[in-house]
């Protein structure tokens, strides 16, 4: 793994980071905030790491669904109110508060997405 910086990886981490500030903010709809979010936050968390590591693509996805995942089961063992970070909507935000099954699933969807995206982007090139 080398280290470097690629600007198509760290444009679209950003692109995808206002996206999903956009819908926090405007979009009332349960699921696209909930799932939907979620898939796109996992595909912004790969895209960013990606900016800054030469990584494999496997190698580099599944480090980033073992890291959502580790996450949410820290949700569900309530992290921030063991932390005592509960009255901060930082960490609350960033961390999360609630476990779900659902999200994990969502996970699962976003790094299939970066897969099958980066597959056919190198079967192009």
């Amino acid at each position: 793994m080398k280290l470097t910086f690629n600007k198509y990886y760290f444009a679209l981490a950003v692109l995808l980071f206002v996206t999903e500030v956009l819908i926090a903010l405007y979009i009332t709809n349960n699921f696209i905030r909930s799932y939907f979010g979620d898939v796109l936050v996992i595909i912004l968390i790969y895209c960013f790491v990606k900016s800054f590591m030469n990584a494999s693509v496997f190698s580099l996805a599944m480090v980033v669904l073992a890291f959502a995942f580790c996450i949410e089961f820290l949700q569900y063992l309530k992290i921030v109110e063991m932390l005592g970070l509960q009255t901060y909507a930082l960490a609350r935000t960033v961390i999360g508060t609630s476990f779900a099954w659902l999200d994990l699933l969502a996970y699962a969807a976003g790094i299939t997405v970066v897969l099958v995206v980066e597959h056919q982007l190198k079967r192009v090139a």
